[in-house]
């Protein structure tokens, strides 16, 4: 972890403006073609969902300006992000779990099926310090809607700027698999550039 030169940053201007809004969030959604991913993890039993989290979050850790957080004025720049997402238990509610990111899957994979098996044992919303950590990306699934919109419960008074990414229904288009995307953002850390340079790379890591 490390700070990040504020005043030598060319966005000190932007993060300074957008940092002053009750709501500084903003968002985009849209689809990304998850043929060849799905198809892959059909193929070798593997579950898309926690897939499609270590590909997102590898895309994560490839941008830097993802791994910006804000704390007390100052921007801290993480070494590495990891991953709190929302569980579904079979009682249909949910839970905030940590997985903590590695590049090799098949470490994420254990880490993350341990996870999930660990919620269907507890109950309530999973508020604790892993999923309170900042170094991570707030994801949810939605595997029942496919979504063109989407917007997040929030409390303004909390300091919050974490990315929020959520996953919906994977629908046939023809040949072709889709699922709804929605990126939430802190606008005082990066534009929609930065968001494009993440869905690029998201959609290159589905496409192998």
């Amino acid at each position: 972890m490390q700070f990040l030169d504020i005043d030598n940053w060319n966005r000190k201007e932007h993060y300074e403006f957008f940092s002053r809004m009750e709501e500084p969030f903003f968002g985009i959604c849209l689809e990304v073609e998850v043929t060849k991913a799905y198809d892959f993890c059909k193929t070798n039993g593997i579950s898309f969902f926690i897939y499609s989290h270590y590909l997102s979050t590898k895309a994560v850790n490839k941008i830097e300006v993802f791994k910006y957080r804000i704390a007390e004025k100052q921007v801290v720049i993480y070494d590495m992000i990891h991953v709190n997402t929302i569980v579904i238990r079979k009682d249909t509610s949910f839970c905030f779990t940590y997985m903590q990111y590695t590049p090799d899957f098949k470490m994420f994979e254990q880490g993350a099926l341990k996870a999930m098996a660990q919620v269907a044992h507890t109950s309530g919303i999973g508020l604790e310090d892993n999923t309170s950590r900042p170094d991570t990306i707030h994801y949810s699934t939605i595997p029942w809607i496919k979504f063109t919109g989407l917007t997040h419960a929030r409390s303004y008074s909390f300091p919050d700027s974490v990315p929020k990414i959520s996953f919906g229904k994977i629908v046939q288009e023809g040949n072709q698999r889709k699922m709804p995307l929605a990126i939430y953002v802190h606008h005082g850390l990066m534009d929609a550039y930065h968001v494009g340079l993440y869905v690029d790379c998201f959609q290159e890591l589905m496409n192998r």
